[in-house]
């Protein structure tokens, strides 16, 4: 496993040459459907920052309190599992409606917590994927971002569409950062810089536009194992 972080690490950092400028690039390991100990020897390897897509996953597979790395959950979140999340992980980045918000909200102030999150756009048009469609939704939890004081929006999320066309991808990751520049104009005080996009199998053309968190699985993890 050392020697697939690392190759990853060494890919990142030729796209991040290749993209210029100085921002850095996050790697988050993807662990879904793989078992704590993969995740321990992730760990022993140096990697601290992890994603899981499932609330029951997450509360099943990771000790209660974890330390020395930090939990994000990517996965579309259900409305009656929003308590357990967050109190489970670190970060939340799949946030994809206000609704959704203002439930992670509520529930953080309870437990005395400022939950992180992500917002969700679905970039793909794709049905079968979640986040926001709709500007009007989403610039209304921005309007409303302030006296959400649970969460704290630190930037977006995107998932690309299924497809090896460099260039139906490469416009959906654009599609995020265009949205975040717009937002960073009209909501100055609030924070854009994170950009979450990009996978095992396109990740380094989401570093070419200009992400800064890219969520690797399988070519860390291997396979996954869905039986």
């Amino acid at each position: 496993m050392a020697e697939r972080i690392q190759a990853i690490i060494e890919s990142i950092e030729m796209a991040k040459k290749e993209r210029g400028g100085d921002s850095g690039v996050s790697l988050m390991a993807v662990s879904k459907t793989h078992p704590y100990a993969a995740i321990e020897e992730a760990i022993s390897c140096g990697q601290l920052l992890f994603g899981e897509n499932r609330v029951q996953e997450i509360l099943n597979k990771f000790p209660t309190g974890h330390h020395g790395y930090n939990l994000h959950l990517i996965g579309h979140l259900q409305s009656n599992k929003v308590k357990k999340a967050v109190q489970a992980v670190d970060a939340i980045d799949s946030v994809d409606s206000l609704r959704l918000a203002r439930l992670i909200s509520k529930e953080a102030i309870k437990v005395k917590k400022v939950m992180p999150v992500l917002l969700e756009w679905n970039t793909s048009g794709e049905e079968s994927k979640a986040g926001f469609t709709d500007e009007k939704e989403y610039f209304s939890l921005l309007d409303e971002a302030q006296e959400l004081e649970g969460i704290r929006i630190e930037g977006l999320m995107t998932i690309g569409p299924l497809t090896d066309n460099e260039m139906d991808v490469r416009t959906a990751f654009a599609t995020l950062r265009e949205i975040a520049m717009k937002s960073k104009i009209t909501y100055p005080h609030l924070s854009f810089d994170t950009l979450s996009m990009g996978m095992s199998q396109d990740y380094r053309w989401a570093i070419l536009e200009g992400s800064t968190v890219v969520r690797i699985g399988s070519a860390i993890f291997g396979q996954r194992d869905y039986t």
